[in-house]
């Protein structure tokens, strides 16, 4: 088959290596000269820790094994296994931990509640007060600045796999073909678009009632730490942004315990990892009502600033960069991704939401069983 991939974000290049890796040949179509959405601008978080039971769990636990693999063959990527750590601070937080861990997929998760103690002897970098800490042993990370180049140089070596950089596709012409903005036709046995955020023009013409928002997030990284942040880390506020942990106790959290204002008014937790050099990825905020602002606010900053240093014990090193992203999101947040046939050989795959990192492999190795590469 010969396969056309639009996007070059995870999800479109997890597409290509679907494709390619099953023997086909692939021309893959990116607007920019690489990815510069929200598959660069997120965590690199392999996070199995908060998925919701049942479909969305065995999503990310078969894209979990994906990544592995892959990562294997693609050292690029910068896979690690290294687990998380949700630092909770009194009894309310440790409550919804306790029921996490009385969860029946609790063991699929490699979730144990941890003593301060046995948490620092698994993460050393964590030396300020917290009363305790939930373990995820599935959850990894890779580097998400980095992990679509090295997959885009792994799949030039299959000679069956041509980058098309800076073409925005505008038109579909028929049937299983597309025109870019170079006029060039591009004809294949199917053809996948993979446009995350970017759903107007092409998109709002091929699915205008395409049940799909945006979200927009605010990040930072800081200068290398100084010494291994040996696992994720997160705080108990993003109990309140998975469903892994609704429930009863997460009822009683929330009545016992309001997010700081700055907090509650942005939608935020605190999510951290280590970057390869060092340097700490800490985030973030969720903003769901457009028109989003076109700057960043520094309140969220100093809110994140603050709960990554009573964590850490000790000052942040300095920030080195702040940004903002968009990434696509299912209305239907059940839904794993919005995967919909919009002309005969023609697919739009979009919506993961916060997911797609996590769940791109799966999200393809699906697409490919469906549409029979």
């Amino acid at each position: 088959m010969r396969v056309i991939v639009v996007g070059a974000g995870v999800v479109g290049t997890m597409h290509a290596w679907q494709a390619v890796n099953r023997g086909h040949e692939v021309v893959h179509i990116e607007r920019e000269a690489e990815a510069r959405g929200a598959s660069v601008r997120n965590f690199g978080l392999i996070w199995v820790s908060g998925r919701a039971g049942g479909e969305e769990l065995a999503t990310a636990l078969r894209a979990r094994e994906l990544w592995q693999e892959i990562g294997a063959a693609v050292p690029g990527l910068g896979f690690r296994a290294n687990g998380s750590l949700t630092a909770v601070t009194n009894d309310a937080e440790l409550a919804v931990a306790r029921a996490a861990l009385a969860r029946p997929d609790a063991a699929a998760r490699g979730f144990a509640l941890l003593t301060p103690e046995e948490a620092r002897d698994r993460n050393p970098a964590l030396r300020g007060e917290f009363a305790g800490a939930l373990w995820c042993e599935r959850d990894a990370a890779v580097e998400p600045r980095t992990a679509q180049r090295a997959l885009r140089a792994a799949l030039l070596e299959s000679g069956r796999y041509t980058f098309l950089a800076g073409r925005e596709v505008r038109e579909v012409v028929g049937e299983r073909a597309v025109r870019d903005d170079h006029g060039d036709v591009h004809t294949g046995d199917a053809v996948v678009l993979c446009t995350g955020a970017w759903l107007g023009g092409l998109v709002r013409e091929l699915a205008p009632a395409l049940p799909v928002r945006r979200v927009r997030l605010q990040m930072m990284q800081t200068e290398p730490l100084g010494e291994e942040l040996t696992t994720s880390v997160a705080d108990a506020d993003s109990f309140r942004y998975y469903p892994a942990y609704g429930g009863a106790a997460l009822d009683a959290l929330a009545a016992a315990q309001a997010q700081p204002p700055v907090a509650g008014r942005h939608k935020m937790q605190l999510l951290m990892v280590q970057r390869a050099d060092g340097g700490l990825t800490i985030g973030d905020t969720h903003e769901y009502e457009a028109p989003f602002a076109f700057d960043v606010d520094e309140g969220p900053y100093a809110h994140l600033t603050g709960v990554a240093e009573t964590l850490l014990g000790r000052p942040l090193p300095r920030i080195r960069r702040r940004w903002a992203g968009v990434y696509a999101q299912c209305l239907d947040t059940a839904r794993i991704v919005h995967r919909e046939q919009v002309r005969e050989g023609i697919w739009l795959v979009t919506g993961p939401g916060g997911r797609g990192m996590t769940c791109s492999p799966a999200i393809a190795e699906t697409t490919a069983d469906e549409l029979g590469w």
